[in-house]
């Protein structure tokens, strides 16, 4: 069947251009005016929008709405209400009004609060956040929504993220005015976020309780192949997960959501999908409403799609590589270098800034992506280190090495590459080289922070950015503004940032060791474990750097870092009591009935005549003993750790606990139980193998 994509793109969303038909002239004026420029919403244009809203989405189908929304668990969340109002003739009639649209009201006790709600003090508020647009899913309106407390706390990932934009957007206008941009009335930060994840059959997910419960997998031997020959990487894509990525792109379009790139990732059974840039808050929507739709379409294809950043090990995990710039409403990236950035005092000023800011916020830009999932793939030779540091490439540390050494700067010529082919096409060769290494690479006209998993949401990631980049916007300004001679003071700020600053540059190869030497003499940051990462949340200095730009409270700080350093300990419990379930019900079990078959063989043997050769038989049932006896050993040491854990005092001392003991102890079981998987029969081995996971999908 033929799709046009311009027909079905954003056809079930209530987009600008819906809005416009639907609503009169002055109605649709306000709205845009709250949408683009941040003004109040007033009831009465709230009550125009839901009247249009609910017959357009009546005519997609619809039946319920709902606000939703994104609480502090990382998922989304929603609560459906039907249209219907009964009437007293004993029929219904279909309503939606704006004091719905406005406001909803969720149980507030039963998320993640970190303590700032009792479970008896339920009420909360959901209120629609008009900048990302509502739309139908399964037959649902689905109104974005943030959530907060009755006391008015934030309880959810969206109202920080939104509080951060506006921080970024009050002091880059003060930047802009200094340059004489008067014409530019909002600047807001995008994001692209790439979209890392695994495809399996669900035959032999089913069958893994690990997959199942934890999203990784707890237990498994490597199999002969595995990504060493760099044949998956951009290789030809397989039917069944084509047709997968197929409806996958029809959804999403349908949703509005730009899904542009797709491909085969390094390791088998790993793809990525990357959209087209979009604002923050809504390349936030929009990335969580893509790992929804990817877990659902999967299944109708016989498939399940993983998330985990390391569902396998010995094999590439999985991130969210997060490109993110500034834009103003004129349609200028504030980020463009242009063609000569030595002399773009603007660019370089927003260059210095988020220079500074990633210096200087390292700790909360390692701790947004701090997560159990994320602890074993950062700096593992396939993302980057746990260490910040920051990749411009030859030309833009050319550029800032002449301003710092007050030199002058040539420029670099734009050379055509040379391919050797006459009938091969010519093109300009970019500036500078990509750095894969690099956890946060200035690739052109944006940042891609390549540190976030993919499970993750974006939106802690880019609220730290956010609130960074604005705090060091300001202080440029209140240097700025007060300077005699504007020029002279903008040349030693850009000046002095670098030469105070420039130890977070690093062009290099981030997976080599001697980095991490070299890191430590820069006095660079390296928080290994989440436990080690997510103390620095509350910090005094990082409480005031949030609290003066209004993203958050001293008691939502407290509230996130609770709910996160719980979430860790959380987590690696179901993983232990996963393994301990597996081994001693699945494993240990099956490799009993092995031994026994083993022995019996051999007696069989003997009993025909002790001259038959038996030696293969005893010597597996050597090493098949001598295993089983460890891992036996190891699942006794596990379980006395595990109720160690459980009588330490708090959170905190049961992460360092996790950390320190407990994730050493579930290696040690997983070491004897994969050498097992590749001695013992695989027809008696109780789950599928990474043979099957990896290559199972054709």
């Amino acid at each position: 069947m033929t799709v046009s994509v311009p027909e079905i793109f954003g056809s079930k969303v209530f987009n600008q251009a819906e809005m416009k038909k639907r609503l009169p002239k002055d109605t649709f004026k306000e709205l845009m005016k709250t949408i683009d420029e941040g003004k109040p919403l007033n009831i009465k244009i709230a009550n125009a929008v839901s009247h249009a809203m609910k017959e357009w989405a009546i005519e997609q189908g619809a039946t319920h709405y709902t606000h939703w929304f994104q609480p502090m668990t990382g998922v989304t969340a929603e609560k459906h209400d039907s249209f219907i109002h009964p009437t007293d003739d004993g029929h219904v009639i279909m309503t939606f009004s704006g004091k719905e649209l406005i406001k909803g009201e969720p149980d507030a006790s039963s998320f993640p609060n970190g303590g700032l709600r009792a479970t008896f003090e339920a009420r909360g508020y959901t209120a629609w956040d008009p900048t990302s647009y509502a739309f139908i899913k399964n037959k649902v309106l689905c109104i974005p929504t943030a959530f907060c407390s009755y006391t008015g706390h934030a309880l959810d990932k969206k109202t920080p993220l939104l509080r951060s934009m506006e921080a970024i957007n009050k002091q880059a206008l003060r930047i802009l005015k200094l340059f004489g941009n008067d014409q530019v009335v909002s600047v807001k930060t995008t994001v692209g976020p790439e979209q890392e994840y695994f495809l399996v059959d669900q035959k032999y997910y089913e069958q893994r309780k690990d997959l199942i419960y934890t999203g990784r997998t707890l237990f498994g031997a490597n199999s002969p192949k595995g990504q060493e020959m760099e044949d998956h990487y951009f290789g030809t894509i397989k039917s069944r997960v084509q047709k997968f990525m197929d409806e996958l792109n029809i959804e999403l379009w349908k949703l509005g959501i730009s899904a542009k790139t797709e491909h085969n990732e390094v390791a088998p059974a790993q793809h990525e999908l990357a959209p087209v840039f979009s604002t923050t808050n809504i390349a936030t929507d929009h990335n969580q409403l893509t790992m929804e739709l990817m877990q659902r379409i999967a299944k109708r294809h016989g498939l399940v799609c993983l998330l985990h950043e390391k569902p396998f090990d010995g094999v590439n995990g999985s991130g969210k590589h997060n490109n993110w710039s500034l834009s103003t409403n004129t349609g200028i990236n504030l980020l463009e270098p242009g063609e000569t950035p030595y002399e773009n005092a603007q660019f370089l000023l927003f260059l210095c800034a988020v220079i500074k800011a990633v210096d200087e916020h390292q700790d909360l830009l390692r701790l947004s992506v701090a997560t159990a999932g994320n602890d074993h793939r950062l700096g593992a030779n396939e993302a980057p280190p746990a260490i910040i540091s920051i990749f411009l490439g030859d030309e833009l540390t050319e550029v800032l090495e002449a301003i710092e050494n007050e030199t002058d700067y040539s420029g670099k010529t734009k050379e055509y590459m040379r391919i050797g082919a006459d009938v091969l096409p010519k093109f300009r060769k970019d500036s500078t080289d990509r750095n894969r290494t690099s956890p946060f690479a200035f690739t052109g006209n944006k940042f891609e922070f390549r540190m976030p998993g993919s499970s993750s949401s974006i939106a802690g990631c880019n609220i730290v950015l956010n609130t960074a980049v604005a705090d060091e916007l300001e202080k440029f300004a209140d240097a700025l503004e007060s300077a005699p001679d504007f020029e002279s003071a903008l040349n030693a700020l850009i000046k002095d940032t670098i030469k105070s600053h420039k130890r977070i540059i690093f062009n290099g190869n981030g997976y080599d060791d001697s980095w991490i030497e070299q890191a430590e003499k820069r006095g660079l940051l390296n928080l290994k474990t989440t436990p080690d990462a997510l103390p620095y949340f509350v910090k005094d200095e990082n409480i005031a750097l949030f609290e003066k730009h209004g993203v958050y409270s001293k008691e939502e700080i407290t509230s996130r870092y609770e709910v996160l350093i719980e979430e860790y300990v959380k987590i690696i419990n179901i993983e232990a009591l996963t393994m301990l379930d597996m081994a001693k019900k699945e494993i240990l079990p099956a490799v009993s009935r092995y031994s026994k078959t083993l022995a019996d063989t051999i007696l069989a043997k003997k009993s025909v005549s002790d001259c038959i050769d038996t030696s293969y038989e005893e010597n597996i049932l050597s090493q098949v003993s001598s295993l089983t006896a460890k891992a036996y050993q190891n699942v006794s040491r596990l379980e006395s750790a595990m109720k160690e854990m459980d009588a330490q005092d708090n959170y905190e001392q049961k992460a360092c606990f996790v950390r320190d003991v407990i994730l050493g102890l579930m290696s040690d079981l997983r070491k004897p139980c994969d050498e097992l998987e590749v001695i013992v029969d695989e027809t008696e081995w109780p789950f599928p193998t990474y043979g099957k996971l990896l290559f199972g999908v054709m």
